[in-house]
């Protein structure tokens, strides 16, 4: 990537001590790339696990701790990464930000994130992902960014059974509230890109999995209830399938996506209007494996690679919950090139490496 990737191009990246947003600023630093990552560090889950992955990027704990929220830190490891440790629903301090650092590009993959919280807390999704998102959209139509490029998911094609899923099917009816501001994002980005032509790519995240991934997904709960011996619930008595990402295929992909800056579609008709597509430079995309999978069969890997056999309890179907996520990646791959090239197999052997070594169930405890 050279030749892109000059120092003099600033990213800002939101949720930056989150599981993609960590590993996504992780490799933009490794390229060369000057970094702001901003994050609230809420306890939705054990905020350890946040300052651990903020620690891998040369940002310890007490550094964040020992100052005001709104001042900067600067990473002891990587000295073109500055954190700020603020939420995105306060904007006078995320347009400070924006001042101050002046980004080229805006990775905004902050949000509260998860289904089944959505139907306990519904307000922590208006405050980030609507309220949050409003104030990303704002600052970047003030500052003049080259690309936003933003987190959708999967979840919004709801109730739809039409497998594989495509951008370009009509995604208006969402079973959960998250599903249901994840669309709420994509309309605004739209309205946006198409008022002030500011180009805006949105990626239906896929099922994500990797090393320092979230504690509340299912492979990582699943890990945990079979070193414990904890009865792990299969909803729907099992028979569900997920389309699989491994994190480093997401960022590869992500980072792809950021440099290839939309332009209005020429071939756009207001009679046959294309959801994937606009007559602005707006753009959406699927991001993930293109290969569902069988949980029996996920659990199975994740079994083997444990060495332990989990103890299962076979429960219904969760409200807000979809049986099946097939992601049809053929848009991103026309535009990007992006392929998946991590196979289910080696992705789960490295996540639970990670898992045993950091949770100290093997020899070697990271620092």
């Amino acid at each position: 990537m050279t030749g892109h990737n000059s120092i003099s191009n600033c990213i800002l990246v939101t949720g930056a001590a989150g599981f993609i947003g960590f590993h996504c600023t992780r490799k933009l630093l490794l390229e060369g790339y000057r970094v702001v990552g901003i994050d609230n560090m809420n306890d939705y889950y054990e905020p350890q696990l946040k300052y651990h992955r903020l620690g891998q990027l040369g940002i310890k704990p007490n550094h964040i701790e020992a100052i005001p929220p709104t001042t900067a830190v600067i990473s002891d490891t990587f000295p073109q990464f500055t954190f700020y440790r603020i939420d995105i629903k306060d904007n006078n301090n995320l347009s400070n930000v924006f001042k101050k650092e002046k980004p080229n590009y805006v990775i905004h993959l902050a949000a509260q994130v998860g289904v089944r919280y959505s139907l306990e807390n519904p307000n922590a999704y208006i405050d980030s992902n609507i309220i949050g998102f409003i104030n990303i959209l704002e600052n970047c139509r003030h500052n003049a960014i080259s690309h936003l490029v933003f987190s959708s998911s999967s979840s919004v094609y709801g109730a739809s059974r039409n497998m594989p899923y495509s951008e370009h099917h009509s995604v208006d009816h969402p079973i959960s509230l998250y599903a249901a501001t994840k669309k709420s994002n994509e309309l605004m980005a739209h309205s946006y890109s198409h008022l002030y032509h500011i180009p805006i790519t949105g990626l239906r995240f896929f099922t994500v999995y990797g090393p320092w991934g979230r504690p509340d997904m299912a492979y990582y709960i699943f890990a945990h209830k079979i070193m414990k011996n904890i009865p792990v619930e299969m909803f729907n008595n099992g028979n569900m399938k997920r389309d699989f990402t491994y994190i480093d295929d997401i960022v590869d992909g992500i980072e792809k996506v950021m440099l290839k800056i939309p332009v209005p579609d020429p071939s756009w008709d207001e009679n046959k209007p294309d959801p994937a597509s606009s007559s602005a430079p707006y753009r959406i995309f699927n991001i993930g494996n293109n290969h569902p999978v069988d949980l029996f069969y996920f659990l199975q890997l994740i079994e083997s690679n444990l060495g332990k056999t989990a103890i299962k309890k076979f429960s219904p179907l969760q409200n807000g919950d979809v049986l099946d996520t097939y992601a049809d990646i053929n848009s991103l791959y026309a535009y990007t090139g992006f392929k998946p090239t991590t196979s289910l197999e080696r992705g789960i052997a490295i996540f639970t490496k990670w898992f045993k070594e950091y949770h100290g169930y093997s020899d070697k405890i990271p620092v």
